[in-house]
């Protein structure tokens, strides 16, 4: 068991795997993981099913079976991703037992083309529930406008959500808002709360891509690259404190709710000339999680340096820092949009991309 992935664990944070694949399932990586390096959950995304598919041969022969059946591409689709989210849950039940229900935990994205159709999210996410049906399945919801309501919706039904694309805390205050009211929702109706888990996906390194590029566009050399994207997620854990402090949540939770917690997500580095591990070491605090690809997991195994809460003290310095941002020309808020709007597109890009290779399979 690696030290570093031990202290990162009993500092608060959560690791979870940001991939999954039949590939994994079989050769027995991902149990190795859990086994090894502390693993205690998985995501997936249309883009890490697109990739997984399309490079192992594990599934072709499902594919034609399927065809043969007469299935629609789309249909195929979801049997194969729903089917290796089941095993993936099964091989969790262990670590779900162990941390109460908190950890052991898989996510499935509902169809990124239903990003902005409020009801069709509900109604996939109420059909991928039903069809894996495992009590440690996470649906996966974008955080768009029209994907809050359905975050309510699904919750006050008793279904799990990990709410996905998040890259404003404005944005985050409103994801925290839907889940509580979907447990009010439920409560009203005198159902039970006590078994609903859920976690807000906060996107990190996305947003010093962004803002670095827009400054560099500026041409000053600014002191402020590198530092948006943490003090960003600094500041979602800010608001998340808030909430659970508030009267509205102590009410929930004396209901029995459990925490929609914070996650990390985006955590790889994409500017080589930044520290590998950065979007882990500088993101731990209490009720944390963190998924990510095996290359920053192996990073941070080999040379982070934990050094516990690296949050709740640079919360006052987040905010100098987002308060500076205005006179440097960064406009946060479109920055926010344009990444919300980028990463809708580029999911349904590998959707689309997993159809047509699903379709071209003979």
């Amino acid at each position: 068991m690696s030290l570093n992935l031990e202290l990162l664990s009993q500092s608060g944070v959560s690791i979870w795997l940001d991939d999954l694949s039949r590939d994994r399932l079989e050769n027995g990586s991902l149990a190795d993981l859990i086994a090894e390096s502390n693993v205690v959950g998985v995501t997936t995304n249309p883009s890490i099913f697109s990739s997984s598919i399309a490079g192992s041969v594990l599934y072709k022969d499902d594919i034609l079976a399927l065809k043969k059946a007469g299935m629609s591409v789309a249909d195929i689709v979801t049997e194969l991703t729903t089917s290796d989210v089941k095993a993936a849950c099964d091989l969790f039940v262990p670590t779900f037992s162990k941390t109460l229900q908190i950890d052991g935990r898989v996510s499935i994205e509902v169809d990124p083309f239903l990003a902005h159709k409020t009801i069709e999210t509900i109604a996939q996410g109420k059909l991928l529930w039903k069809i894996v049906d495992r009590a440690n399945l996470l649906i996966k919801v974008p955080a768009t406008v029209q994907g809050l309501p359905a975050i309510s919706e699904l919750t006050a039904a008793g279904i799990s959500v990990n709410v996905t694309l998040i890259f404003s805390v404005e944005r985050y205050k409103k994801v925290m808002d839907a889940y509580m009211s979907g447990l009010e929702e439920r409560l009203a109706a005198s159902q039970p709360i006590d078994e609903i888990h859920s976690v807000a996906s906060f996107f990190v390194s996305r947003i010093d891509t962004e803002i670095d590029k827009r400054l560099d566009a500026i041409g000053l050399g600014s002191p402020l690259r590198g530092q948006s994207a943490i003090a960003n997620a600094h500041l979602a854990y800010e608001a998340f404190l808030n909430v659970i402090n508030s009267d509205r949540w102590k009410k929930l939770k004396e209901a029995g709710a459990n925490l929609q917690r914070p996650l990390w997500a985006s955590t790889g580095v994409k500017d080589k000339a930044y520290d590998s591990t950065r979007y882990v070491i500088e993101l731990v605090a209490a009720h944390c999680v963190n998924t990510m690809p095996e290359g920053t997991l192996n990073e941070v195994r080999s040379r982070g340096e934990v050094r516990g809460d690296t949050i709740t003290s640079k919360i006052s310095a987040a905010h100098e820092h987002f308060a500076s941002l205005p006179a440097a020309g960064i406009d946060f808020a479109d920055v926010a949009r344009h990444l919300e709007e980028d990463g809708v597109k580029k999911f349904a890009d590998a959707w689309q991309e997993l159809l047509d290779n699903v379709r071209a399979v003979s």
